[in-house]
């Protein structure tokens, strides 16, 4: 399924879907700011789960959120590759700046970013494939991998089959959440492929 087409399909849905979409989306990348903090110790998971927690009981029950709060919070455990020499920093950053940009489209009732974070995840796919295998190709070469790559074809196959199942329902419930919250943890792994790892109980959520 082309990109353009997924993201068309995002632009096609109610906000609220698309908030659905953001934080699953967001939820899938988290698991790699969680493997970046124990290799490292710098950060913290609690952040990030807590901002999308936040989403995730919005998105079930309305309300007041304090999401200029919490995005504030993931700017400040957001890690910098200028202080970080290691591939691992990306994933994390990119983790971080995909839940800032969902909280942003919820800040501003604006579902550009929302769409974003759907780049970004992309994106983020991309960014590791050329940092590991694209490293040493030409640039050619590197295009290729990038559109054949399984990791590659499999996040927008993700996207699209999400976008699919919440374009079936006509409103976004606690239902629903509950059960794109759930597929989260039945994938039980990160966008990347990696497992989630065990977080020490200082950090535990």
């Amino acid at each position: 399924m082309a990109k353009h087409t997924t993201f068309q399909q995002i632009r096609d849905l109610p906000f609220t879907h698309q908030a659905l979409l953001a934080c699953y989306l967001s939820a899938r990348m988290k698991p790699n700011y969680d493997i970046f903090h124990v290799a490292t110790g710098f950060g913290d998971p609690k952040v990030l789960q807590g901002a999308l927690d936040v989403v995730w009981h919005w998105l079930g029950h309305a309300g007041k959120a304090g999401f200029s709060r919490w995005q504030e919070k993931v700017d400040e455990v957001t890690p910098s590759e200028h202080t970080h020499d290691m591939l691992g920093v990306f994933p994390a950053m990119e983790a971080c700046v995909a839940i800032s940009t969902l909280l942003q489209g919820l800040i501003d009732k604006d579902p550009k970013p929302l769409l974003d974070v759907a780049k970004v995840s992309q994106g983020s796919v991309a960014h590791f494939i050329e940092l590991t295998e694209g490293a040493d190709l030409e640039p050619e070469a590197r295009a290729q991998l990038l559109r054949e790559h399984d990791l590659a074809l499999y996040e927008i196959e993700v996207e699209q089959a999400m976008v699919s199942f919440l374009a079936e329902h006509a409103d976004v419930d606690a239902a629903l959440v509950k059960a794109v919250r759930e597929q989260v943890q039945l994938e039980g792994m990160s966008h990347l492929g990696f497992s989630i790892p065990e977080l020490p109980a200082d950090t535990a959520e």
